[in-house]
């Protein structure tokens, strides 16, 4: 299973920056890049709160569930 972060599409239709974007969830620069570039292996509900009220979406417009070719 993969879960796929696509928060720079929402980003990119928000026309919000990673500056910009990590003030106002207060998370590092560092901290958000890594879960842009789809590398985080986990995600607390507060931080996925705080950016879902930041780029005014839901959780599933960020998440997205795509299943292993086995």
């Amino acid at each position: 299973m993969a879960i796929i972060v696509n928060l720079d599409v929402m980003m990119a239709k928000r026309k919000i920056g990673l500056s910009e974007l990590a003030g106002k969830v207060d998370l590092t620069l560092a901290n958000l890049s890594i879960l842009k570039n789809n590398k985080a292996k986990a995600i607390r509900f507060s931080t996925l709160e705080a950016i879902c009220k930041a780029l005014h979406c839901q959780p599933g417009d960020i998440l997205e569930y795509a299943a292993d070719d086995e």
